[in-house]
């Protein structure tokens, strides 16, 4: 009864003011660095503003989003960032998961293995991308002197897509492996022992032991993987700048030309909008989908 009491109505907790204080540096920063510029962005996608001009910014409501709805170049840059994201998330995650169970394994130098694999990680995308500009150069690249060719990987309308989603996959296995990794270390090893007392193979054992345990890990490192390269800048940046004829330029880049190069910060805020409910929905399915599994 005391506790009770102690707790308020129905046994529950008491508001402790105090505990604000302990979360406010985390939260600041967040507020301030993230939140704060996101709800800027958002009310600046519904006003007219532009660099250079002299007059007051003003409010025109959804006019941004109906020139956003018939601008067919932004959704063309939409749809190849679908197929960049796709093209990149599906062959990393493939790549990931074979390198993974082989540093899971017990094999001589796997330490040195594990730590070559993740040096792309600890590299700025921009350096990876005047690296690999340098590997896909027409005239002294490494990939050209090794086929004998004097191909333009990065200028070529058919290569230009291919050759960035290659570095993508490259640049991005590192964190999916490191993920996936150590799921695979928390299975069991008990279980694949009895498996393989049983008579399974190698593939049964995966099938029935190895992916059930991964599988939750397996499935938010692919939606996220598939989130951040949607939302991919600096790597293409630097090996394209969106070219050549757009076939490179995706959404972020789209949206970053509007906004600095012809100074439209307000249509620009509009397609980073979209590109924000678009998230935000992948967001959701992801989440709705992790509460069902857990449930069942």
């Amino acid at each position: 009864m005391e506790r009770r009491a102690a707790g308020g109505k129905g046994g529950g907790r008491r508001w402790d003011p105090g505990a604000w204080f302990l979360v406010l540096p985390a939260l600041l920063p967040i507020l301030v660095l993230s939140v704060g510029p996101l709800l800027y962005g958002i009310a600046l996608a519904f006003t007219d503003a532009q660099s250079g001009r002299t007059d007051p910014t003003e409010w025109i409501g959804l006019l941004n989003f109906r020139d956003l709805r018939q601008d067919t170049l932004f959704w063309e840059s939409f749809r190849i960032g679908l197929v960049w994201a796709a093209g990149v998330t599906v062959p990393q995650f493939l790549l990931s998961l074979g390198l993974a169970l082989l540093l899971n394994q017990n094999l001589r130098f796997r330490w040195l293995a594990r730590t070559l694999a993740i040096v792309p990680w600890a590299m700025p995308e921009v350096v990876v991308g005047i690296m690999w500009r340098l590997v896909y150069h027409p005239d002294a690249g490494i990939l050209n002197e090794t086929l004998g060719t004097h191909r333009d990987w990065l200028g070529s309308l058919g290569s230009a897509l291919p050759a960035v989603i290659v570095v993508g996959v490259w640049a991005g296995m590192p964190q999916t492996t490191v993920a996936l990794l150590a799921g695979l270390q928390n299975v069991p090893r008990e279980l694949h022992e009895a498996a393989a007392m049983d008579g399974a193979g190698a593939w049964r054992r995966f099938r029935t032991v190895t992916w059930p345990a991964l599988r939750p890990v397996a499935v938010a490192m692919g939606a996220l993987a598939f989130i951040w390269n949607l939302n991919s800048f600096a790597l293409v940046y630097v090996l394209t700048n969106g070219g050549p004829g757009g076939r490179t330029r995706l959404p972020m880049l789209f949206a970053y030309e509007e906004a600095f190069r012809y100074g439209q910060f307000g249509y620009a805020a509009a397609m980073g909008c979209v590109l924000v409910a678009v998230v935000s929905v992948l967001l959701a399915v992801f989440l709705v989908g992790r509460l069902k599994g857990d449930r069942t």
